[in-house]
């Protein structure tokens, strides 16, 4: 399904600027509300998960069974050090609905992938209603390899409800769905973290195009031609035929920031909304900036992309905590969902001591919130 040609469609590259981002200091309403006690309900007790993505329509809208929304996370058992879960990482189906949160069990069998383990994507189901292909990045290999090695697969299975049980069943073998072309993008196969990250080519988020019915990938990765360390891009990619193609990046932050991660774009009102997370700590000296949800605003696909609220950012942890959720998803309605990570710190380094970050991972939904949107501004809606 893999495809190459020499001849690449043609997509505008917007620079996501430092002085974009400085005006943040300037900002204001940005600030999430400190997570309590209250809001860190487990959906899977005795189970860490975090990143997430609902099963949706091509057309980005949430698709409902049985009065509830159904949802793929990361999940892992909890381990006495949450960050490596990374390592282990399986893509768990769970649902949401008026009594909460119920948890369905792992999403692929046993090896059926073909990475050490599962990292984040985005769901489709058919207009039949049943067909669903999930696009996944597979970290590592099954059989051993590079331990940050980064691809982007899909697989299509059959997704039904009965009497409010799910079933998954009948996934095709995964393909690779395309690959790094090491100008573009950089090919993300390291053993080790270098300059305190990794190189990315991660986090397929479907988005087909209602101006045209052309569908995309994106996906977060690194710069192939550069060597700055701060090297993030938005890519793409565009089904041609049989497979897909790549794209030059939608959004590159070259010395500005290296992981613009889970990228997905909404539609609403003619304007097209590229929403991505990343962490204050991703950003290049010098360039300060809160955890949170940024975007972007274009008046069609192929850009040129504007930085919403002129900076970027929508929403972020609140200063006096600013590790307590990450990887905000935008559904089509423009609800907002996120995971709890290290919340309740009140000012203690999370990074000194593993029983510190055991005891203050959330790993579990964050609480809700909605965006309200005019033009190229974008607030939380009261």
């Amino acid at each position: 399904m893999t495809e190459q040609p020499m001849d690449a469609p043609t997509l505008s590259t917007t620079h996501w600027s430092a002085a974009a981002v400085a005006g943040i200091a300037a900002q204001r309403g940005w600030q999430l509300p400190v997570i309590g006690p209250r809001d860190v309900v487990p959906i899977a007790p005795g189970m860490d998960l975090w990143d997430m993505w609902q099963i949706a329509d091509a057309d980005g809208r949430t698709v409902i069974r049985n009065g509830r929304s159904w949802w793929f996370f990361l999940a892992t058992p909890q381990f006495d050090d949450p960050e490596m879960r990374h390592d282990a990482a399986r893509i768990r189906l769970t649902s949401h609905g008026a009594d909460g949160w119920r948890d369905h069990g792992d999403t692929f069998p046993d090896g059926f992938t073909p990475g050490s383990r599962e990292w984040s994507g985005s769901a489709v189901l058919a207009a039949d209603g049943e067909t669903l292909t999930m696009y996944f990045t597979a970290s590592g290999r099954r059989e051993g390899g590079p331990r940050f090695e980064q691809r982007l697969f899909e697989t299509v299975g059959r997704f039904t409800v009965t009497d409010g049980e799910p079933s998954i069943d009948g996934w095709s073998e995964p393909v690779e769905s395309v690959v790094a072309d090491g100008r573009h993008y950089a090919v993300a196969a390291q053993d080790e973290p270098e300059h305190g990250g990794i190189k990315g080519f991660r986090d397929p988020g479907y988005f087909r195009d209602p101006a045209d019915g052309v569908e995309y990938l994106l996906f977060v990765g690194s710069a192939g031609d550069s060597d700055d360390p701060c090297d993030g891009v938005i890519g793409a990619a565009r089904r041609t035929g049989g497979g897909w193609t790549l794209c030059p990046p939608l959004v590159e932050a070259l010395g500005v920031n290296s992981e613009l991660e889970r990228p997905h774009i909404v539609v609403h009102a003619g304007r097209y909304y590229l929403f991505w997370s990343t962490q204050g700590r991703r950003f290049a000296p010098g360039v300060a900036a809160p955890t949170g949800l940024y975007a972007m605003v274009a008046d069609r696909f192929d850009g040129p992309w504007r930085p919403v609220n002129g900076t970027g950012l929508i929403a972020g942890n609140p200063t006096v905590e600013p590790f307590q959720a990450y990887c905000w998803w935008v559904t089509g309605e423009l609800d907002v969902i996120s995971f709890v990570d290290q919340w309740d710190l009140a000012g203690v380094d999370p990074t000194a001591d593993v029983a510190i970050r055991r005891a203050h991972f959330g790993g579990t939904a964050a609480p809700w919130f909605r965006l309200a949107i005019d033009g190229d501004r974008i607030k939380v809606a009261a």
